[in-house]
């Protein structure tokens, strides 16, 4: 097919790209390349096209325009084919919008009088004549010839023509690429969409660049065309929270939700309802980790982690276990896990192969924790942190990201404004990592920039600490001996917060070196003890039984709830009761803890959850999954952990046990703040919540 001719069907809509093939991925030289080979006559590789009466969904078409006889799919060949069409017609191809072209080759120039071609360089090009356009040249009579050779020849008409000559030659060599003929290799009209993916799966799986990942969801969006489109949304979405997710981890996750595997090709031949049931839960499952991320593990965007791996074996868990961690003892065996995967790069090699394995151990064990940290230990003999770990290390290391996560579990502030470091803000606020011994005092005393080793020394993480940026600039090139005793008198304890060592000694510059070593142990031991915590799980309380719950009267920390939301006056359901019980739990959150009954009057009597159930069908699976939702939609998916839900009964009538602990944050309902006061559940005006707050 001649590259003309395949321009014209693009344009007309008889060559089409379908949905499930990945978008315009190509760089500038890469498109630079293409048109180089295609002057010099080499060879740039064949097209392969799915013939069709039936297309799959395809890009940017709402509607195939009415067709005699079949289309032709682009199975392989779309990004030349694209370039292509972008620097002949300078104009997107109409199976893309201008979105969809994140990389843009049209300011591609080509020079008339050597053949080169550069994108546009405003030194070098804006008063040279013999640069143009790349489109222009292909548009009618746009580069005028002759009047470049008269420019370039300074008013000499013969040597104007002997330019004009050469110029046009080389012009034409590049407008002669339109009648280059492409080979074409056809799939035939019978083949059906399995078999079309099947070919375009074995061609791009001899030597071309598409990922693992990227042909998984080449699969996922030939059953489910929409796939691509509502993941790339999810990302959008998860990135106004400060988690930027690429396709290849969505993918992953994606796959570990509705197959029991991590590797890719698992879900090659998974149906389209499985598909899509299985996205539900997934993002769902995302919501909920960027709920509890930054409150459970102090990491508060992507930029926090320094690999997202460790994220699918959690992904999987929470799919097992109804989306969300079953206790809080699980979850923070779960962050502590995260911890150290990351700490000691679990995944730094075999990645496939050790997320298989270890999504392997989540789905054998209903609580896989130890055994995932075991994995390490094999692996990298230890799972504490030694000061010596931090020798040399900069902040391309997982330490580094660590120490930040730390300085938040710290409770570290900023040190001249008291902003609290685990409550992100941008701009001039925005985290920064801050030298504490100054750069280039260093290199003026003792340490060389051009010396590698030096280098390390001075950048290490034991020098750094963690500032917001209007801070950070301010600092300068202040010594640490004549910033850091202002710090401690104006904000008590920030300095060891960030575990600075506090022997004003070790902040002269002369004793460089020993302030390394003695922070490096400190930054040890507060990460070993932050990760022992994690584990530390309190011991569960007794249960009481639901007769001696409710002989002894409602208190401070516990209260009855007749029904959740069956009316009993009017006789019928009513939503707004909801509110109350809502009201309850985020008071008990926000006091010391307690219990809710629902299906008890306040007098005592049992009332039963006969009507409420009626109102779900008399399920209470449905019942119990109603109230999980409701704290998680009303209150915050982040305190669902600290909710525990069980049916019991007394004199054959149902109640709802609601056991309520305290959550490290406060928690909300209705933007209200609501706390236990006696045996009474009472909101707080603004003022009053601050102080309670702060006391």
């Amino acid at each position: 097919m001649l590259i003309s001719e395949a321009v014209s069907e693009i344009r007309t809509q008889n060559l089409v790209l379908p949905e499930f093939q990945r978008e315009y991925v190509w760089s500038r030289e890469q498109a630079k390349q293409l048109l180089v080979s295609l002057t010099r006559k080499y060879p740039v590789g064949g097209l392969l096209f799915w013939k069709t009466q039936e297309p799959p969904e395809l890009k940017n078409v709402n509607k195939m325009p009415e067709k005699l006889g079949a289309v032709q799919v682009i199975l392989d060949g779309q990004q030349r084919l694209t370039t292509l069409y972008m620097l002949v017609t300078g104009e997107i191809p109409p199976y893309y919008t201008d979105e969809d072209i994140t990389t843009d080759v049209r300011d591609l120039y080509f020079n008339v009088a050597d053949g080169d071609f550069q994108y546009f360089q405003p030194v070098r090009m804006r008063d040279n004549p013999r640069w143009v356009r790349v489109i222009d040249c292909f548009n009618g009579d746009s580069v005028g010839v002759f009047s470049i050779a008269k420019k370039t020849a300074a008013g000499d008409i013969e040597a104007a023509f002997q330019l004009s000559e050469a110029y046009t030659l080389n012009l034409n060599k590049l407008r002669g690429i339109r009648d280059v003929n492409l080979p074409v290799q056809v799939v035939p009209v019978e083949a059906s969409l399995d078999d079309a993916i099947d070919v375009f799966d074995r061609v791009n799986s001899l030597g071309t660049k598409l990922t693992d990942a990227e042909l998984a969801l080449t699969h996922v969006t030939g059953k489910w065309p929409e796939a691509r489109r509502t993941i790339k949304a999810k990302i959008g979405e998860l990135k106004q929270q400060r988690f930027e997710f690429d396709l290849t981890f969505m993918t992953r996750a994606f796959v570990s939700t509705v197959t029991d595997h991590a590797l890719f090709q698992h879900i090659h031949q998974t149906p389209r309802p499985q598909l899509e049931e299985g996205w539900e839960r997934l993002s769902k499952i995302l919501d909920y980790m960027v709920g509890i991320l930054p409150n459970h593990a102090h990491i508060h965007s992507t930029r926090d982690m320094s690999t997202l791996n460790p994220l699918i074996p959690i992904v999987r868990f929470l799919n097992l276990n109804g989306g969300r961690f079953p206790s809080d003892a699980s979850l923070r065996r779960g962050m502590h896990w995260l911890h150290v995967a990351q700490i000691h790069q679990r995944y730094a090699g075999q990645t496939d192969s050790r997320l298989e394995h270890d999504v392997t151990i989540v789905n054998r064990e209903d609580s896989p924790w130890q055994s995932l940290v075991n994995q390490i230990v094999d692996q990298r003999g230890r799972v504490n942190v030694l000061p010596d770990d931090f020798e040399g290390r900069g902040s391309s290391h997982p330490l580094y990201r660590m120490s930040l996560v730390l300085a938040k579990a710290n409770g570290a502030v900023d040190w001249f404004n008291g902003l609290s470091l685990d409550a992100p803000v941008g701009g001039a606020y925005g985290i920064h990592s801050h030298h504490i011994f100054p750069q280039s005092k260093l290199y003026k005393n003792g340490f060389s920039s051009n010396s590698h080793l030096d280098r390390q020394v001075v950048n290490a993480i034991a020098n750094r600490a963690f500032l917001t940026g209007d801070t950070n600039l301010g600092i300068g090139n202040s010594l640490p001996e004549e910033y850091l005793p202002k710090v401690e008198e104006q904000y008590p304890g920030s300095l060891s917060s960030q575990f600075i060592p506090m022997d004003p000694q070790l902040w002269k510059l002369s004793r460089y070196r020993d302030f390394l070593r003695a922070r490096r142990e400190l930054i040890a031991d507060g990460l070993n003890s932050y990760l022992n915590k994690l584990l530390s799980v309190d011991e569960p309380p007794v249960t009481q039984s639901l007769s001696d719950l409710i002989s002894m009267g409602e208190g401070r920390s516990l209260e009855f709830k007749s029904t959740l939301q069956w009316d009993v006056v009017e006789s019928k359901q009513n939503k707004g009761l909801r509110e109350a019980v809502l009201k309850t739990i985020t008071a008990f959150m926000n006091s010391e803890g307690g219990t809710l009954l629902i299906g008890v009057e306040d007098s005592g009597q049992i009332f039963g959850l006969e009507r409420d159930l009626g109102i779900v069908g008399g399920s209470q699976d449905r019942f119990l999954q109603l109230m999980n939702s409701l704290v998680a939609d009303r209150i915050g998916i982040a305190f669902v952990p600290y909710v525990s839900f069980r049916m019991d009964a007394i004199n054959e009538k149902l109640v709802c046990v609601v056991d309520v602990s305290k959550p490290p944050e406060r928690a909300f309902v209705s933007g209200k703040f609501y706390v236990r006061i006696g045996n009474m559940t009472r909101a707080l005006d603004p003022e009053e919540t601050v102080a309670y707050i702060r006391e």
